[in-house]
């Protein structure tokens, strides 16, 4: 990926036809480059990003350096804040190859100052924002209007994400502590309980669609855990140490199969949510700098990592390969036939009521009349009776 500064922020933009875009934000203060953002496209054969832009914005000095990016699920759009001037909006339209981008004012947010988390609800129906300065603002997606306007929601906003009905909300604080907020109405619902040692640092809600958790990486003093709410009572049900170091980033993918750590000294694990078990580690990927970003590719099992030093990198994960479509409709069909010739041999080979030898019915076959009885009469009456009246 080509230009100069100093990778800032980024996400994946999915677009139709399963087509992925990389947006990333860069800084000017590395280079004599102004603030960009310049988008990529994403190749799935070799699973790389193309070297040159398809197409780049050029900031107003007056804006400042990109700061964090949030992209609407239905890849249309996405809102990126800077150092100075707030959040602008980008609508991205054109074809795979010929992709245009649109800025528009955010009103709520144009002079909101800088915001250090974005995050749209996954159905793309509302936006959060998180300042610096702690202030918290919720709205309806796109008519922007306000749910939530609470300037002393934290001290400082450290994370965000919403549930995977929308529902709630969660953030984290530099402070330590998480609160829950009910997203249609903006009510403040709860904190989320910690020991006086630790603090709460980053979240995601579970997004495989089953019983629904809220992971949280806590610091309880030098130990570094990954625990886990049970969002039905916000009750902390567990906890395991996998990273086995400060985290420094949380990510979970598209599907809700797994969870990707970044480290303040540039490894990611990625942890099988199920099994609470790695699958996959990349030590040293961004060797000594904190990870600022990691994003799964909502398509295929890649993630976007970037760095102050290192830039952006893709790297393919070494996780257990997910069944095509193709490969289920196979698997099916063969099940199906199989079930056909075993239902063929016990048919043939079998003495159904149907398929009685000549002789045996002869002599011994059983009467048409004790098949046809009434079920409720002699033996079989008396059967059901001896287990008195049954409640229905």
């Amino acid at each position: 990926m080509e230009g100069g500064g100093t990778v800032t922020c980024g996400s994946w933009i999915k677009r139709p036809e399963n087509v992925n875009l990389v947006v990333l934000g860069k800084s000017s203060r590395a280079s004599s480059s102004p603030s960009v953002l310049e988008i990529f496209s994403f190749d799935p054969k070799t699973t790389s990003v193309y070297t040159s832009p398809l197409v780049t914005y050029v900031f107003d000095e007056s804006e400042g350096d990109p700061m964090t990016i949030a992209v609407n699920p239905s890849g249309d759009d996405f809102v990126c804040s800077t150092t100075n001037g707030g959040c602008k909006l980008f609508e991205v339209y054109g074809g795979a190859t010929d992709i245009n981008l649109l800025a528009k004012k955010m009103p709520p947010l144009q002079d909101a100052g800088p915001q250090k988390c974005l995050s749209f609800s996954v159905d793309g129906s509302r936006f959060a924002a998180g300042g610096v300065d702690g202030h918290l603002r919720i709205m309806h997606w796109p008519s922007l209007r306000i749910i939530l306007d609470e300037p002393k929601a934290h001290k400082s906003v450290l994370d965000m994400d919403f549930s995977l009905d929308s529902e709630f909300l969660a953030t984290t604080s530099t402070d330590g502590s998480a609160r829950i907020w009910k997203t249609e109405d903006g009510v403040a619902w709860t904190f989320l309980t910690r020991n006086s040692d630790e603090k709460i640092e980053l979240c995601r809600f579970s997004k495989d669609g089953t019983k629904p958790f809220l992971f949280c990486t806590v610091q309880r003093g030098d130990k570094a855990l990954l625990a886990v709410y049970d969002i039905s009572t916000w009750n902390k049900i567990g906890h395991k140490r996998l990273l086995r170091k400060p985290a420094s980033v949380l990510s979970i993918s598209l599907d809700g199969k797994y969870l990707a750590m970044g480290s303040k000294d540039g490894d990611i694990c990625v942890v099988d949510v199920k099994k609470m078990e790695i699958n996959h580690w990349s030590k040293r990927l961004h060797l000594g700098t904190s990870i600022a970003l990691v994003e799964f590719c909502p398509t295929q099992r890649v993630v976007l990592t970037a760095s102050k030093e290192w830039g952006a990198m893709i790297t393919k994960l070494t996780v257990p390969a997910d069944w095509k479509e193709w490969q289920i409709y196979s698997l099916l069909l063969a099940l199906f036939l199989a079930s056909a010739v075993v239902f063929y041999i016990f048919f043939e080979n079998s003495d159904s009521f149907w398929n009685f030898p000549v002789a045996r019915n002869r002599h011994g076959g059983p009467k048409i009349e004790s098949i046809l009885r009434d079920p409720q009469s002699s033996d079989d009456q008396n059967m059901w009776n001896a287990f008195g009246p049954l409640d229905m």
